[in-house]
């Protein structure tokens, strides 16, 4: 069952009230997180949750970690390669209620290698804001393995393990406008 609330059509992105970022372990004892700043994505509301859409694209050179240094050297060739690969991109495959939540399983493509992938969502609910636009919220998650995307550079730590682990946190709070 579509969320209460959740209207059936097209539903866009709003970029200035949402964030898509992550968080990965670094040298084994904090977290560096980053985001991105370029997203475009869409939400198709169907009658029933099997016939909902969702459609991302991420313009990888808009990666910022407030690091200029680390923001270059992830988007070279060493990480997400931006000349060869300009784009990460998530199509969801499927949208499955559990409870109060939901499951979005879709394919996420990252340097053109795509694996499919389990967001744990939650549903904010819909408001309409002072200007009478009607507008939707959702918060999602999920880890990656960065190595299944071909995300390998690291190096080794004198006091053993890596600088950059291979878990990473993918952090999505998405509000979306209806059409």
């Amino acid at each position: 069952m579509v969320p209460s609330g959740l209207t059936t059509g097209t539903w866009n992105f709003d970029a200035s009230h949402s964030e898509v970022g992550f968080t990965v372990r670094h040298a084994g004892i904090s977290k560096v997180r980053g985001n991105f700043d370029k997203v475009e994505a869409t939400l198709v509301v169907g009658e029933t949750l099997s016939e909902t859409v969702v459609t991302a694209v991420i313009a990888a050179d808009s990666f910022n970690s407030n690091d200029a240094n680390r923001d270059a050297h992830v988007k070279s060739a060493d990480f997400f390669d931006v000349e060869q690969f300009p784009e990460l991109t998530f199509t969801a495959t499927g949208i499955e209620s559990a409870g109060s939540t939901y499951k979005i399983t879709g394919d996420l493509t990252i340097k053109g290698i795509t694996h499919s992938v389990a967001m744990d969502t939650e549903f904010n609910g819909v408001a309409v804001d002072p200007f009478g636009a009607t507008r939707s919220g959702f918060s999602a998650s999920t880890v990656i393995s960065r190595k299944d995307f071909d995300l390998t550079w690291n190096a080794a730590l004198e006091t053993g393990g890596v600088l950059v682990g291979d878990k990473v946190t993918i952090n999505v709070d998405a509000a979306f406008v209806a059409a």
